[in-house]
């Protein structure tokens, strides 16, 4: 079976207060709160996904807001920016948007002709915003401050950074099947042989030697998820990278998608989730995000759990 990936699933990053991280992604960003749930691991702390209408894969952004956390350091052995599509002609429009929200932008010049709006969220957490002609199979939320024709179509790439390339590189291009599309200035693009184009499809690897070590906290990305169309393809590329030597965890249950997770050679955690069966598995599309919804397992303790979490108003 080919267990080639086909795009980004999501990105999860970690945050410190809930409120705050739910207002700049639903409001400055116009994402839609696709699942208010925990956790499944650590169920005193909400897990917040936010997505396209109806949270399609490689839409995806979730955190894990732990009030209190330590702030993280950006460096190696990290996925150090995500980068989320806009349509082509709208980093105008998001410039003059997130500008009225005083959040701070700016054009980095060495990214060639790409053309890219770079911020960071309240944590730190860097983010860019790249003008695209891709074609995008997704659903923009219209329930936002941001209009449709300019709202985020989804994940369009992840940067990875690292002192030592050669060992992402093999499997990024050996094992997981991305070819090798451009090299400039240290950057290294990779891109899913799945599509030539749409959401989640591309892969950055900076090498940067002397960067100091990333550490893993508030304003950084936990995980990096790519996408895997069903169970049995995620079991074959569970047995492949096992019998490649891969130290790969079981098939764990996350009610919206199945997941195994493990580390590329330069440290960053990855995982690959299944596409289905979906965010609206528990909730119809209409209302998504609105209630605090939890696995069969952790339902019997719903009020408890949910008298220990944060308030968060959805505004």
């Amino acid at each position: 079976m080919d267990v080639r990936p086909a795009g980004i699933h999501h990105v999860t990053a970690i945050a410190s207060d809930p409120q705050a991280n739910a207002d700049f992604y639903l409001n400055a960003l116009g994402m839609r709160m696709v699942k208010r749930t925990v956790n499944f691991d650590s169920p005193d702390t909400y897990h917040l996904y936010y997505g396209d209408r109806a949270g399609n894969p490689g839409t995806i952004m979730t955190f894990f807001p732990w009030p209190g956390a330590p702030k993280g350091r950006l460096g190696a052995g990290q996925a150090t920016t995500t980068t989320f599509s806009v349509p082509e002609g709208s980093l105008g429009w998001w410039a003059e948007h997130l500008a009225a929200l005083d959040v701070p932008t700016s054009r980095p010049a060495e990214r060639g002709e790409e053309d890219v709006l770079t911020l960071r969220d309240p944590d730190g957490l860097l983010i860019e915003l790249a003008a695209s002609t891709d074609h995008h199979d997704t659903e923009p939320w219209d329930g936002a401050e941001v209009p449709t024709e300019h709202a985020i179509r989804g994940i369009r790439s992840v940067t990875m950074t690292e002192q030592d390339v050669d060992g992402t590189v093999e499997m990024l291009h050996g094992q997981l099947g991305f070819r090798l599309e451009s090299e400039d200035q240290g950057r290294l693009r990779f891109r899913t042989n799945a599509a030539e184009d749409g959401v989640g499809t591309i892969v950055d690897v900076l090498a940067r030697p002397s960067a100091e070590r990333g550490l893993v906290a508030a304003g950084t990305v936990h995980h990096v998820a790519y996408r895997a169309p069903d169970g049995h393809a995620q079991e074959a590329w569970r047995q492949t990278l096992a019998e490649d030597g891969v130290g790969v965890t079981e098939i764990r249950d996350r009610s919206y998608f199945t997941s195994i997770y493990f580390r590329e050679p330069g440290g960053v955690l990855l995982e690959i989730a299944t596409d289905g069966p979906g965010f609206d598995y528990d909730e119809p599309l209409l209302e998504l995000g609105r209630s605090l919804k939890l696995p069969p397992w952790l339902e019997p303790r719903h009020e408890q759990i949910a008298a220990s979490l944060p308030d968060l108003e959805v505004r």
